[in-house]
């Protein structure tokens, strides 16, 4: 069984399209989704601190999952995606179209880049320490669990002061790593977001989906079209379960798992939790070929 995934802000790196613009086609698929950013420009000359701004990450990462997804052309057997990418997935699911997803993460990206302005606010990756110890260092500093990653990962979320004492007070056997990301994600600092996001999501008609999506929610298997975008409305300030969605792919027999572009970050979780899955990075557009042999062989799997 074939899985694929699409990640989350963070994972863009400056000029992680260039290599895409060289193959014939891509550049078209990539215009047709830049609604509202210059998806091409951002992803290929603009600096690293430019595409850390929300309002251009987000589009950005959502444009390239879907036109590398098209380029790819191959179906899977589920899909699912980390924060924003789970738009990616949605369409993808078949749930609302490509152009569609990118009206929704426009309005997303800068919603939540308005609602990070109100005051410093960002993100922590906690590598390692006993669940029970993050969990309580994080409480003790005011923070939110704003991902869950699965074994040896959760990702705290609040304001610049409260990550600063849990800098200061780091649970024990714990790497403290600090995101390439403007706002607290996935808490209570996102609420002014959620409302901008169910305005333009009431403007869509949700479609059926002709692919399993997997629910940041809860892990579960969305079967609804009209459930999956107000999961995506209200995820907007709650937190991230990638553990559980871990745990539903296991669960379905998943044996393949591709990455779509930026690749690994997704892939690196999953080498921890989904042990004998065989995992694919899709970066470039060399590994094309080598990507559609994987997601053939997984599906026979």
């Amino acid at each position: 069984m074939f899985a694929i995934v699409a990640p989350g802000q963070g994972a863009q790196k400056q000029g992680f399209l260039a290599p895409w613009l060289e193959l014939d086609g891509f550049a078209s698929a990539l215009a047709a989704l830049s609604e509202d950013v210059d998806l091409a420009h951002f992803g290929t000359q603009a600096d690293d601190d430019t595409i850390r701004d929300t309002a251009i990450a987000q589009p950005l990462l959502v444009g390239a999952a879907l036109a590398v997804a098209q380029v790819l052309g191959e179906t899977a057997d589920v899909v699912a995606g980390h924060s924003v990418g789970e738009l990616a997935a949605t369409a993808l699911a078949g749930i609302v179209s490509p152009q569609e997803a990118m009206r929704l993460v426009n309005v997303r990206g800068r919603a939540m880049a308005a609602a990070s302005a109100v005051q410093p606010t960002s993100m922590t990756a906690i590598i390692g320490g006993k669940v029970d110890e993050v969990l309580a260092a994080l409480e003790a500093a005011g923070l939110t669990a704003a991902n869950n990653n699965g074994s040896g990962q959760i990702v705290a979320a609040g304001t610049i002061a409260q990550l600063e004492a849990l800098t200061a007070n780091p649970p024990a056997r714990a790497r403290l790593i600090p995101l390439s990301v403007a706002g607290a994600f996935h808490t209570v600092h996102m609420a002014p977001a959620v409302d901008a996001l169910r305005e333009a999501a009431a403007t869509i008609t949700p479609q059926s989906p002709t692919t399993r999506l997997l629910s940041n929610r809860d892990g579960a298997v969305v079967t609804d079209g009209s459930d999956a975008l107000d999961r995506l409305v209200n995820q907007v300030a709650n937190p991230v379960r990638w553990d559980l969605c871990m745990a539903t792919l296991a669960e379905l027999g998943v044996t393949g798992l591709l990455e779509l572009t930026p690749a690994g970050t997704l892939t690196g979780i999953a080498k921890r939790n989904l042990k004998g899955v065989e995992l694919f990075n899709l970066n470039t557009p060399d590994q094309l070929d080598d990507a559609r042999a994987f997601a053939a062989a997984q599906r026979k799997a």
